[in-house]
């Protein structure tokens, strides 16, 4: 088997289609924690880097959006707020268990009018092209197997001058932060990950699939190598985070 037919598990290479079967697995067993281990595991810092990703979006009322591998549905919830009575809002996700755990989540706020849930794969997305104004995904890129593939289809969903956002762990700059960061990672993280989901695999998983996934200037060449113009990020608690932007050129 070559480099072409495999792709990264975490620090382990596995044949590419069942990388999608693992990483199903991991969320399946996560999404009924999967809030309360984000508010521990980053001390309440993620909800500060989905207001940064919210006040990003700057979406109007009537506007149209896809919150993709949206999960349970916190950004969604926001998103909703933003476009108002007349916009759409599509949260998908590839995991039927997080995607129902979205759905429940939404419907006990009231948020129901301007909600739609779909199950959906971010490499082969069932919408028509120039569907949306903006796409958001947070904390998804990195188990998506074939990146390059996700963000052409992403492109390819989004209207003519439409913005995508990329919220995702990264790359530390400061050397120090990122030796301690590694510490708590490879440490902390599968404890903390046993202790309260009783899974420490799916956390050490995470902890690799964050070293593998694309530093903040290759995942800028990614995405202006999938088309999207203006690609730009912005690092956030020194760089453990960052969020990534690019705009669907407008024809001329």
């Amino acid at each position: 088997m070559n480099d072409q037919d495999t792709t990264h598990f975490g620090f382990e290479r596995v044949a590419r289609p069942e990388k999608a079967a693992r990483v199903a697995h991991v969320f399946d067993s996560v999404a009924s924690r999967y809030d309360l281990m984000n508010d521990l595991m980053s001390g309440g810092l993620h909800r500060l880097w989905k207001r940064a990703t919210l006040t990003m979006a700057a979406l109007r009322p009537g506007q149209s959006v896809l919150d993709l591998a949206g999960g349970t549905g916190d950004l969604a919830a926001e998103l909703a707020v933003q476009v108002g009575a007349t916009g759409r809002v599509v949260l998908a996700d590839i995991n039927a268990a997080m995607l129902g755990v979205g759905r429940d989540r939404l419907l006990d706020q009231g948020i129901a009018g301007n909600v739609v849930y779909v199950q959906a794969d971010a490499e082969q997305l069932p919408f028509p092209p120039a569907s949306f104004d903006c796409i958001t995904i947070a904390f998804g890129l990195r188990n998506v197997t074939d990146k390059e593939r996700a963000l052409r289809a992403m492109l390819d969903a989004l209207k003519p001058g439409g913005r995508l956002l990329v919220l995702e762990f990264s790359h530390p700059a400061n050397p120090l932060v990122a030796k301690l960061y590694d510490q708590y990672s490879f440490r902390i993280l599968p404890r903390m990950g046993s202790l309260v989901a009783g899974d420490a695999d799916s956390y050490r998983y995470l902890a690799e699939s964050i070293r593998m996934h694309p530093n903040q200037e290759g995942l800028c060449a990614m995405m202006a190598e999938a088309g999207f113009a203006d690609t730009r990020y912005h690092n956030m608690t020194g760089g453990i985070v960052a969020l990534h932007t690019g705009l669907k050129p407008c024809p001329r």
